[in-house]
């Protein structure tokens, strides 16, 4: 009798998948159907909303929700050449095959996309208007190294470094910080988009603060708290932000957390010899500065300036907080000679009336992309925080229309200067951090963004933790995520991150808000 169970069972599963897969793959009676449909005056509403973008010729593929009601749905993906998609489903979730959807978007490099969707309702078929997407001729980088952690104000509870294939869904470890007893990974960077040559940084109360260079299979860590980190295009040193920083909290808004640097300097540490050393004119015990970035050639370093408006005795967050406001600064050097030159404003807070944070090149050197928010060093807790573009022959400069009214802010560039990753607020009532993409053209002219793909539709719907600081790279990172949590709990040798000298052990918490 068990048997005969099982085997009817087993002919029911099989009944049942047949009708799908002839409904799913095959809908032929009902795309004949579809052809005579009613026409609806609109777009159809999808989500995530992947409608008038441009598209990668080789990310996942993108699949969405129908939100309009109805029984029965038939999505038609087609361009000039190649076969087009067809997907039938009783179900609005719309799930496009992976290698139709590659063949279609390689063979179709430059041209439109479009995507035609039909709702059958109540026996009535409709057909909205057809949304076109544009697809680019150029590739995005392959892989995003990114932050995942939850929703915390004070303490980290988990937080870990992810990278995930554009191509696919597939995501894995770099670093997690549950290998250090719930310890912070952050500030991870690349040389050039380079997964090969990476720095990361992890705080743990056990195993201490450093930072991991990881250069090929070599694996080091340097025993010293490195905070914003750029790499020198030659990969032979690092600039980096030496950061002393305080969070504090407003009893009102959308986001009630704020942060502050109490005081800040640049540093750059060269691999070669393993020196440490302030940059001149960049660590002026009157102002702070931070978040490094370099020119392409490596011949200028770009940072961020502001005075300090407090005195040690001062409460902290002192009153003046809300005032401080960041100048763009860069200033020459020659990396043979190891010398600096003299420290020149790019643009002033005075004539923007902006704090200008977090600017980064783009390859061919042509564009700088940056933050600006109303005041402050931390664009990510600032709703007012959006993306501005500059052209660096005219220095002419102008925020980009993919902004929305809650915060932007951690963006990188794709090795061909073709697209941007960034950090933005704008779904879920700027509570959660998601990645966008964008497309950016030879005018630097940012197109209309759109959420990094996930496999299901309504992942981000309960996904509860903020996607950060991504970094397009080309290639996965080749270092094994085991590898980089044995270095991490290896014993630290502590230096000054300023001189590289021994010291002892610093706060490990991820905020400080008193002067070490």
């Amino acid at each position: 009798m068990k048997k005969n169970r099982r085997r009817h069972l087993i002919l029911l599963v099989l009944v049942v998948a047949a009708s799908t897969a002839a409904w799913a793959v095959v809908p032929r009676r009902r795309s004949r159907d579809a052809d005579s449909a009613a026409k609806v005056a609109s777009l159809p509403r999808i989500h995530p909303d992947y409608s008038e973008i441009v598209i990668p010729p080789n990310i996942a593929p993108m699949n969405f929700e129908v939100c309009e009601s109805g029984s029965r749905f038939l999505v038609k993906i087609s361009s000039e050449n190649g076969d087009p998609i067809e997907i039938g489903t009783r179900r609005s979730r719309i799930s496009i095959p992976a290698d139709p959807w590659r063949s279609l978007l390689q063979a179709n490099r430059g041209g439109d996309l479009r995507i035609d969707v039909y709702v059958e309702a109540a026996g009535q078929w409709w057909r909205y208007e057809t949304i076109v997407n544009r697809i680019a001729e150029a590739d995005i980088s392959p892989y995003l190294a990114y932050r995942r952690i939850g929703p915390v104000h004070y303490r980290w509870t988990r937080v870990g470094v992810y990278q995930r294939e554009m191509g696919t869904y597939r995501e894995s470890v770099v670093l997690d910080g549950m290998s250090l007893e719930t310890g912070c990974v952050n500030c991870h960077s690349f040389a050039n988009n380079d997964p090969a040559k990476m720095l990361i940084g992890i705080r743990s109360l056990r195993f201490g603060n450093a930072a991991i260079l990881a250069v090929g299979d070599r694996l080091e860590k340097i025993g010293a708290k490195l905070g914003y980190t750029a790499w020198h295009p030659s990969g032979r040193l690092a600039a980096y932000s030496i950061n002393n920083v305080c969070q504090f909290f407003h009893a009102a808004g959308t986001e009630v957390r704020d942060v502050i640097d109490v005081d800040a300097a640049i540093a750059y540490c060269r691999f070669d010899n393993g020196s440490m050393r302030l940059v001149p004119h960049a660590a002026d015990k009157t102002r702070l500065e931070s978040y490094p970035a370099w020119s392409p050639d490596g011949q200028y370093l770009y940072y961020c300036s502001a005075p300090i408006l407090w005195t040690e005795s001062d409460p902290m967050p002192p009153p003046q907080y809300a005032d401080v406001k960041y100048d763009l600064m860069r200033i020459r050097y020659d990396i043979d000679t190891d010398r600096w030159g003299e420290p020149e404003t790019v643009l002033s807070s005075q004539e923007t009336e902006l704090s200008i944070l977090q600017p980064r090149i783009s390859p061919d050197g042509r564009f700088l992309l940056f933050c600006m928010c109303r005041y402050g060093c931390f664009p990510v807790y600032q709703p007012t925080s959006d993306l501005y573009m500059m052209d660096l022959a005219t220095r002419e400069y102008a925020r980009l229309e993919i902004n929305s009214e809650f915060s932007e802010s951690w963006h990188s560039w794709s090795s061909n200067s073709r697209w941007i990753a960034f950090s933005s607020r704008r779904e879920n009532g700027g509570f959660f951090t998601r990645c966008y993409l964008s497309f950016v053209d030879e005018d630097g002219r940012a197109h209309k963004p759109f959420v990094l793909p996930q496999d299901d539709p309504q992942f981000y719907d309960s996904f509860l933790e903020t996607i950060s600081v991504p970094e397009l790279i080309d290639g996965p990172i080749p270092v094994a995520a085991k590898a980089l949590a044995d270095v991490a709990r290896s014993k630290p040798v502590l230096v000054d991150a300023i001189t590289g000298a021994s010291k002892p052990a610093a706060n490990s918490d991820p905020w400080q808000t008193v002067r070490e």
